[in-house]
């Protein structure tokens, strides 16, 4: 029989792969009851399968109208630029090879002047707060989920996947 987890993931794949657009909305309540768990454990499948190294980015909005928003993205081998960049990113990074990062990022010509500013202020502001290696492990996970929101926008620019 397969464990908890797996069989939480299995749904979640699931609503995924029948979705339209590679994107699903959840309620972490709902999901923690229709599996009979506590919701810790619907952020435990969250925080160790749809990880950016997977393929995935997860939004969360917590409070009444709360809900965790996964968007599915599935590199293919032959993308370059943003996604070969995303493949080499290690677990963490300092500050300073995350600003050598982006500086050679927006000079490649793959992110704009404005990208490169919303991720540096977003890194700042969430990443910097914690001690090492905490600070380095979350900004190195910030910058690759934005790199596949980035490589998602409206724009229509899909580099990464």
């Amino acid at each position: 029989m397969s464990s908890l987890s797996d069989r939480i993931e299995a749904y979640l794949m699931h609503l995924l792969l029948h979705s339209k657009d590679g994107c699903v909305e959840v309620r972490r309540a709902e999901v923690a009851d229709r599996f009979a768990c506590v919701p810790s454990q619907v952020t435990y499948v969250l925080a160790t399968r749809f990880t950016p190294e997977r393929g995935f980015f997860v939004e969360s909005r917590r409070g009444g109208g709360g809900y965790i928003r996964i968007v599915a993205r599935h590199p293919r081998p032959e993308a370059t630029g943003l996604h070969a960049v995303w493949q080499r990113l290690g677990r963490s990074l300092t500050p300073g090879q995350a600003e050598g990062l982006l500086r050679s990022l927006e000079q490649a010509g793959l992110l704009t002047r404005g990208e490169v500013a919303l991720v540096r202020q977003t890194v700042r502001q969430e990443a910097d707060w914690a001690e090492p290696p905490l600070c380095d492990l979350l900004r190195a996970a910030m910058i690759k989920g934005m790199l596949v929101m980035l490589s998602s926008s409206p724009g229509g620019r899909d580099r990464i996947g």
